[in-house]
């Protein structure tokens, strides 16, 4: 792939990365949590692993053109980040958290981070909606490895964001629990929103 081709995608897919949302809730609501930032990271980048897999094998097309998957899977994820956003309303980030609780809870942590991502129908729309616009399918690459490009670079920027997201929650509030409970409660309430209004929109559209 042309140099100026990954330079116009990167460009793009940090502003969509940099813009707030499920994904970066929870990097808050993990960077809050003492040690769970990387196992919340890890989930997240893991989730959009999956969806570079299904974009290399082509399988994003046809689920992306299905209506009944799309809005099966729109449902499934909204009602995910609900229930998710409701669990951090009803448990505010604990910054005290003993070590052991935390090491038992790490891969938890990071199913989480999975599902937030995995099961995120943006994500879905952003590869199938995105990538195709700057891969070149007479270009010296096959298209599969054009796509897993795109794929590798969007999981690097989200992972370079998102840890810094969750480390600077941690450095900034760490030291003012009240200030961290109320951020906790907010990331909680984004991801209810968000949840709610992926819900609205596919519902009203089916």
């Amino acid at each position: 792939m042309h140099t100026t081709t990954v330079a116009a995608f990167l460009a793009v897919d940090l502003l969509l990365v940099f813009t707030p949302g499920a994904d970066w809730a929870y990097a808050i609501s993990a960077g809050l949590r003492d040690r769970s930032v990387v196992p919340a990271v890890a989930g997240l980048i893991a989730g959009y692993a999956g969806y570079t897999l299904l974009a290399v094998a082509g399988l994003v097309v046809i689920v992306a053109n299905s209506t009944t998957v799309l809005t099966a899977l729109t449902v499934a994820g909204a009602a995910y980040l609900i229930w998710l956003g409701w669990s951090v309303l009803r448990q505010p980030a604990a910054l005290a958290a003993s070590t052991e609780t935390m090491a038992s809870s790490h891969w938890q942590v990071a199913l989480r981070g999975a599902g937030t991502s995995g099961l995120n129908p943006k994500a879905l729309l952003l590869y199938f909606s995105l990538f195709p616009q700057f891969i070149n399918p007479s270009g010296g690459w096959p298209v599969a490895a054009q796509t897993g490009l795109l794929g590798t670079l969007h999981m690097t920027a989200s992972a370079v964001v998102y840890l810094s997201v969750g480390v600077l929650a941690r450095t900034v509030l760490k030291t003012r629990p009240s200030a961290a409970r109320a951020v906790t409660r907010v990331s909680g309430a984004m991801m209810i929103v968000i949840g709610g209004s992926l819900l609205v929109e596919r519902l009203a559209g089916w």
